[in-house]
């Protein structure tokens, strides 16, 4: 067992890198409160300090009362290493993070901000986009000069695609941003018949891939030309069954898998992944148990439900004749009268199915899904899923045996750090490595899980991604094997 081991002790257990696909900065606000006034200038300076706060003042601001008729739902709160400040001083400070990451047991990590995480989701454009690019400018300067041990991830509007594809170019290519944060789900107003957002201000989720007003294809080809993964860091509390206005433990547990599960079916039921072979997607800080069982449930769908299966549901194959023979056969004495009228016309019970025009019942048209295999191609190659340290349904990922095509789902080692749920950032690395110790998985299945499959997530369309990092030449030994491994075989 490692429980009793140092970090550093455990690093020094095995002889590839550990990468943090998901750590974190917290931002300190006066000072991104400089950057958007470099940005924008004062006034919308204001605008955006403004919109931050109110994200959480409007429950603390009214009754328990209204926010019960209103549905406000309890904000996060506490949420940082209080007592812990050298930890919240880490996560707060670039260069004492940089000083303590050996000491962590991580070699290189990729930096998302926190309360940037809230940014690209402010409803007023002018503002969203400011307060996107004035971060953005705030953490490639912050961390510009410890870009051999973390890089930052740009925060990207996502309102329309056209806002996206700018601050991409921006973030990429004037400020050199290797990694981009998408969001998988963007919540739109219900609008009337009169075109105006419905009173009461409800809202309905876009997930991107099908249904959407707008077509992101472009966007994802943004990304494509850059060599950049398209990561999405998009919560769900607010939305659907985490609304509650008391308790936000109720509102937090599984808003991410909520949210990523959401766009992830929709981006494979939408083709993206048949379009854009080289493009790869990051769901973050959701875990992967939502995947094993999402992975699972298209495959089942798909055998009973694709252009040729599903017609064995079609009405109009329901033998009349047949169902009236047991009809008089079987049916109850106390029912015979209503049996033989419905026996008549047994179809009419699917009158509104018959109405619809041949082929509209295939949903899988858009997805490129051709047999139930190419689930496994599309999950294996296209989908990472960041799991925090103490996240056990990681096991499951690795469990190919568990797994439709014996398929071993992308898990990718994320620390959270800087976050209530990391105490102590020193026992990130041990908390995972206890999936080892307690035989979930095995060193190999480890490796996959902090180094090679994040290796994977960012150099399918990008294999210099990690030059002039710590991790370089190991990345680049493992590219050379991997490739040849797959021309052996």
């Amino acid at each position: 067992m490692t429980s009793h081991l140092s970090a550093a002790d455990i690093r020094a257990k095995f002889d590839h890198p550990v990468i943090d696909a998901d750590g974190h900065i917290v931002e300190v606000a006066p000072v991104y409160e400089e950057y958007i006034s470099k940005v924008a200038g004062p006034e919308l300076r204001d605008r955006v300090i403004e919109h931050l706060k109110n994200m959480v003042r409007q429950w603390y601001n009214v009754s328990d009362e209204e926010r019960f008729e209103r549905h406000i739902q309890r904000p996060a709160f506490w949420v940082h290493p209080a007592k812990n400040t050298y930890d919240l001083a880490t996560a707060m400070l670039p260069n004492l993070m940089r000083a303590r990451m050996d000491e962590i047991g991580i070699d290189f990590s990729i930096v998302y901000p926190t309360f940037g995480l809230l940014v690209p989701r402010i409803p007023e454009d002018d503002v969203r986009r400011a307060a996107c690019r004035a971060l953005n400018l705030m953490h490639a300067e912050l961390l510009g000069d410890h870009a051999d041990r973390m890089i930052p991830a740009a925060a990207i509007p996502m309102f329309t695609p056209e806002e996206g594809v700018e601050e991409i170019a921006y973030a990429c290519d004037e400020l050199g941003y290797r990694v981009v944060m998408l969001q998988g789900n963007v919540r739109r107003p219900m609008l009337g018949q009169d075109g105006k957002p419905v009173p009461g201000n409800p809202v309905w989720i876009d997930s991107l891939g099908i249904d959407s007003p707008h077509d992101y294809d472009p966007l994802w080809e943004a990304c494509v030309s850059r060599g950049i993964p398209a990561n999405m860091h998009t919560g769900g509390m607010g939305w659907g069954t985490r609304m509650s206005h008391t308790n936000y433990v109720y509102n937090h547990i599984g808003h991410f898998a909520a949210s990523h599960e959401g766009c992830c079916k929709a981006l494979l039921l939408g083709g993206v992944p048949e379009r854009f072979p080289d493009l790869t997607f990051g769901f973050l800080e959701g875990g992967v148990g939502w995947a094993t069982t999402l992975y699972g449930d298209l495959i089942s769908h798909w055998e009973k439900r694709n252009s040729d299966s599903i017609q064995n549901l079609n009405p109009r194959t329901i033998d009349s004749a047949r169902f009236r023979e047991l009809c008089d056969e079987y049916a109850a004495p106390g029912h015979r009268d209503s049996l033989e009228r419905f026996a008549e016309n047994v179809h009419w019970m699917f009158a509104a199915d018959l109405e619809q025009k041949d082929g509209i019942e295939d949903e899988w048209a858009k997805s490129g899904i051709k047999t139930d295999e190419d689930f496994a191609t599309v999950f294996s190659k296209h989908f990472f899923f960041g799991c925090e340290a103490d996240d056990r349904a990681v096991a499951g990922a690795f469990n190919a045996k568990a797994n439709p095509f014996n398929t071993r789902l992308n898990a990718i080692f994320s620390s959270d750090v800087g976050h209530w749920d990391v105490p102590d950032i020193r026992g990130v690395l041990g908390e995972a490595y206890e999936l080892v110790d307690d035989g979930l998985i095995d060193d190999a299945d480890f490796r996959d899980f902090v180094f090679t499959n994040t290796v994977r997530l960012h150099t399918i369309n990008k294999p210099d991604f990690f030059k002039g990092t710590v991790v370089e030449d190991a990345v680049n030994d493992f590219l050379v094997s991997e490739s040849q491994s797959q021309a052996a075989e």
